[in-house]
């Protein structure tokens, strides 16, 4: 890939197979001998690809029930990340939605961040996570400690070039840290689902159960129209969910690879309520034949395709507010028109983000920029 270059991966944290690991999964194949330095790690949570190289991990590890509570560390993070050691490495590529970018880069090497958002926490997102109906410390404590982050958040000298996972995370950078971006989007690995002979009875939402994915939505929905409601994920928000949903509403916590496919496969369609920074989900829904209904702003306008669209097989049907009112009437219309979705059609528009061409965009990349790197460090 680049030979004769010594390659050290940097990510976040490894404590599950999300969308962000999928992406580093092909980044440790296409460098299996780079190291990975990250905050933290729970062995046995990311596939044989990543557990499998030498994983580094901060102090971060060895704090108190750090692996569920690792959130609750957020302020010690930059320091965190600053203490690794990358001395003696020519290329740096970090994948970074937190503080994987700010890690120090030595002198003559070059630092890539494929970046999938600025730190939500404390940027777009910051009132979700500490505004009212969290803890009086939260609220407290949150929004000075959310400014001193930004302020460290906000120097990105040590990164050479940013990578977007979305145009629309490019114009979160551009805002955040005046910095361009290139945009190469996440893969959805299509081979892992198969379109089914038939769907079943309910509709699926599958993610993180935390406060920005606005699964909240998607219950409110459900109980108000009596819909079947399949719900895949673990977090923060489990209680609070459980609490809100009817009898039609289902919660299967975390779930393997194999049953998540089968389960999108047979759903009516996904619910993907959040402005999500790209967007994995339609994807795989796509990629087993099935729509989305998905709010109209983020990533899901980049990928998806609307119902309203008169030139184009549609993927989605959008709805435009943050609101159960909002996702009522989506449901409602889908299901006056889901003859119009056709399997064939959301598979081929999934097969265009396959794995394989992210792979070959990301090393391409890397290897382009290495090449001009080292061209401008021999002038």
């Amino acid at each position: 890939m680049i030979p004769g270059a010594r390659v050290a991966l940097v990510h976040d944290w490894l404590t599950g197979m999300r969308g962000g690991e999928r992406c580093l999964e092909v980044l440790c194949e296409l460098f299996p001998d780079a190291p990975l330095f990250t905050l933290l790690h729970v062995p046995g949570s990311v596939t044989t690809p990543i557990e499998r190289r030498r994983i580094v991990t901060s102090f971060v590890q060895r704090l108190p029930r750090a692996s569920t509570r690792y959130r609750y560390y957020l302020p010690t993070f930059p320091l965190a990340i600053s203490r690794f050691d990358l001395s003696g490495y020519d290329v740096i590529v970090s994948m970074s939605h937190c503080v994987a970018k700010g890690v120090r880069v030595p002198p003559g090497a070059l630092h890539l961040c494929y970046c999938f958002s600025p730190m939500r926490y404390v940027w777009d997102l910051s009132s979700d996570y500490f505004g009212p109906g969290h803890g009086l410390a939260a609220r407290v404590l949150g929004p000075p400690i959310a400014a001193a982050l930004r302020r460290w958040d906000r120097r990105t000298s040590g990164v050479h070039r940013f990578v977007a996972i979305s145009r629309h995370i490019g114009d979160r950078i551009r805002r955040a840290y005046d910095r361009s971006a290139d945009v190469i989007y996440p893969p959805v690995d299509v081979q892992r689902f198969e379109i089914a002979d038939a769907a079943d009875d309910y509709y699926l939402v599958v993610g993180a159960l935390v406060p920005y994915k606005r699964i909240d939505l998607a219950v409110g929905a459900a109980n108000r129209l009596g819909r079947r409601l399949v719900i895949v994920g673990t977090g923060p928000e489990d209680a609070r969910l459980r609490a809100l949903a009817g009898p039609t509403v289902s919660f299967l916590g975390w779930q393997p690879d194999a049953e998540i496919a089968r389960l999108y496969a047979r759903c009516r369609a996904l619910i993907f309520p959040a402005v999500e920074d790209f967007g994995i989900t339609p994807l795989e829904a796509a990629a087993a034949g099935r729509p989305t209904l998905a709010l109209a702003r983020g990533g899901a306008l980049e990928t998806m395709v609307g119902s309203d669209v008169a030139d184009a097989p549609p993927t989605a049907v959008f709805f435009a507010e943050q609101t159960v009112d909002a996702l009522v009437e989506a449901i409602e219309r889908f299901e006056r028109a889901a003859d119009r979705f056709d399997a064939k059609a959301l598979r081929a528009r999934a097969e265009s983000f396959d794995r394989p061409i992210f792979k070959q965009k990301l090393g391409d990349y890397i290897a382009a920029r290495w090449g001009e790197f080292r061209a401008r460090a021999a002038c």
